[in-house]
């Protein structure tokens, strides 16, 4: 009888859990496992019969300068990404923390951009590069306005990165003002009773105190800047030529623009996994154990 008691709250949370397990199982933990499969063989998305190739394909992946290029491309949009989403969010957050009731308007306002999708909100930028910027340099004067912004190499990373900006900071922000909600005022209090200034006062209590929230802020931004797709191919496509290819618009164009090497994206893609999951682990252990010293 006390077995029995001790098993039906794990029996009643199981079967809770289980049809959203069940959603897992089908939709994200099989596809990822017949990925894997796929990547071993020269399956090419629409003929049944495939042959296995072994690690030809992850070996031809390495020597590919497309791809190369594109994993390039992709890290220096990830650090940048990195460290101006999770600054520009803070920023945001401890400014809207410092307003009065206009707080709900200004988090509203700012979070509205996460509720678009990219690709809406790159034919919007679109129009701001293309029309809205050059108006403005001819009316302003402004000669730094009136550049390619999309079809220069020079300029269209900072438009993926202004539009990626856009698109993301608003979630961030709203995951660090809940944490500036937590910080105990008694804390802030006293400290500035010592005759701690405003910085010195974030830099000492305020973020030691939402570390934990910086940790899932940087491991957000890190998954999602390594699988961004939707606002390259929104903006530039990856073009002009391949400057501006990301790693999973190199992945996209493999499997289905060029010759349907479902196999060989397979491949690319494993190894895309691979690096994110590395990084992964290693940010998390590293910020969670700043987060105990903190």
């Amino acid at each position: 009888m006390p077995t029995t008691r001790k098993w039906k709250p794990s029996a009643m949370l199981l079967l809770f859990v289980f049809p959203a397990l069940v959603f897992y199982c089908v939709f994200t933990l099989a596809p990822a496992i017949g990925g894997i499969w796929y990547s071993l063989t020269d399956w090419n998305g629409l003929n049944p019969a495939y042959r296995m190739v072994g690690l030809s394909n992850y070996v031809e992946a390495m020597g590919d300068r497309f791809f190369l290029k594109s994993l390039w491309f992709t890290l220096k949009f990830v650090v940048f990404m990195l460290v101006l989403q999770n600054l520009l969010a803070i920023l945001l957050a401890v400014f809207i923390e410092a307003m009065g009731r206009s707080k709900v308007w200004f988090r509203t306002i700012f979070f509205m951009p996460n509720m678009l999708s990219l690709i809406i909100g790159g034919f919007m930028w679109m129009f701001i590069f293309t029309r809205v910027f050059p108006y403005g340099a001819e009316k302003l004067g402004w000669s730094l306005l009136n550049q390619s912004w999309i079809g220069d190499p020079r300029y269209s990373f900072f438009s993926i990165l202004a539009l990626s900006l856009w698109g993301g900071v608003g979630y961030l922000m709203v995951i660090y003002i809940a944490a500036l909600q937590g910080v105990p005022k008694t804390l802030k209090e006293a400290a500035a009773i010592d005759g701690a200034g405003a910085l010195s006062l974030f830099r000492n209590v305020t973020l030691p105190m939402i570390y934990p929230a910086l940790t899932i802020g940087v491991f957000l931004t890190l998954n999602g800047s390594f699988k961004v797709f939707d606002a390259v191919y929104s903006l530039t496509g990856g073009g002009p030529g391949r400057s501006t290819q990301v790693i999973a618009i190199n992945i996209f164009e493999e499997a289905f623009s060029f010759s349907n090497r479902y196999g060989y994206a397979s491949a690319k893609a494993m190894i895309l996994f691979g690096i994110v999951l590395v990084i992964s682990i290693v940010q998390l252990a590293v910020m969670k154990r700043r987060e105990v010293r903190a």
